[in-house]
């Protein structure tokens, strides 16, 4: 499917969509134009407000399982407009995202709070480096090794971690550093348990290091084929072009900026929830913002196996869509809007790319 297709086929969508579902939360708010940055006051006001009760889910989800989540980035970039709303789900794959976007604000909403514990302890570490060898460096506990600058690539950087050992007395400086960031510096009024869930996604990280990767929470070894963090970060979007959040030193820093000014902001909620989505689409309309893309890894799979799915279709008019608003999907199998049939690796999973007006215009009944 060509641009110009996709994006009349969205149009026709959208408008359909637009005069045949509600799109509005019922509450009336004068618009007012998005800040460049958030106060520590605002940000975690934002992250209270909008989040819903912890939910749970078979998968802690610390590291992605898509090994070839970048195989949508060329279509990606020329569909969706930076400057915009960005939304997703789990953990670091949404960086590498967000680079390829260039949101100006980025919502991660997951039904676990140790969802939202994981990003604030990236956030934390994001801003305490001052570039991807310094941020390795913290991620997994291990002293920077001579040698890594502005130029290395990720495999670069890896490779020089690999012959380095994990430091405890590192691990327990930057815990340290990480909670003094997050409770002393931002003064974020973080729940009972929350530093201790940011303990439990560090520890993983400490106790695995770089070969860390996706695990059920059933059991059964931490085998299973599933890519390892390096992989996910030396990945390329099937080109052979490496577009990882770590690929250069100028995507890590667009990461880190958009941290430093508190507009990635994490909330725990259920996509067919009553609250999360909703609330981020009202503030979005009060902005004058518009979803660019939304990340919704496979979680349609699940939410059609509970018989939510509609309750989620619901949610999406209530954001503020166009033409060029899109979904980013992983599902087992099957062929993507790329024209290749299982470009999902590990797993079966095949990424590609939805027009969300689509789903409205469909109808929320089925």
């Amino acid at each position: 499917m060509t641009k110009r297709r996709f994006l009349l086929l969205a149009a026709s969508m959208l408008a359909v969509a637009l005069g045949g579902l509600p799109v509005e939360l019922g509450v009336s708010v004068a618009a007012e134009k998005l800040q460049l940055r958030l106060t520590n006051q605002e940000f975690w006001k934002l992250v209270s407000d909008f989040s819903e009760p912890d939910g749970t889910f078979h998968s802690e989800n610390l590291v992605s399982n898509e090994a070839r989540y970048q195989y949508v980035l060329p279509m990606l970039t020329e569909r969706a407009k930076p400057g915009r709303a960005y939304m997703g789900v789990g953990s670091e794959q949404n960086f590498t995202y967000m680079v390829a976007v260039r949101p100006a604000i980025a919502f991660i909403v997951d039904i676990r709070r140790g969802n939202l514990d994981l990003h604030l302890l990236y956030k934390a570490l994001f801003e305490l480096s001052a570039d991807r060898a310094d941020f390795v460096s913290r991620l997994f506990s291990k002293p920077r090794p001579a040698g890594l600058g502005p130029t290395s690539t990720a495999r670069q950087i890896f490779a020089a971690y690999a012959s380095v050992s994990t430091s405890r007395a590192l691990y327990d400086r930057n815990l340290k550093a990480v909670e003094d960031q997050l409770v002393t510096r931002h003064g974020f009024s973080l729940l009972p348990g929350d530093l201790e869930g940011i303990e439990f996604v560090y520890r993983n990280y400490f106790t695995d290091g770089p070969d860390i990767h996706y695990q059920l929470n059933t059991g059964g070894g931490r085998g299973g084929g599933f890519p390892t963090y390096v992989d996910l970060m030396v990945a390329t979007d099937g080109t052979g072009r490496a577009r990882s959040y770590l690929a250069t030193e100028e995507s890590f820093a667009f990461i880190k900026d958009i941290q430093t000014r508190n507009m990635l902001v994490p909330v725990v909620g259920n996509f067919a929830g009553p609250k999360a989505i909703r609330a981020v689409g009202a503030y979005l309309k009060q902005k004058e913002q518009v979803v660019s893309a939304f990340y919704l890894s496979n979680v349609e799979q699940y939410l059609r196996q509970d018989g939510l799915w509609s309750q989620f279709c619901t949610n999406v008019t209530m954001l503020p869509l166009d033409a060029s608003s899109t979904f980013i999907r992983s599902r087992r199998g099957g062929s993507s809007l790329l024209g290749r049939a299982g470009v999902g690796g590990v797993g079966g999973f095949t990424s590609d790319l939805g027009v969300m007006a689509a789903k409205v215009a469909a109808g929320c009944g089925r």
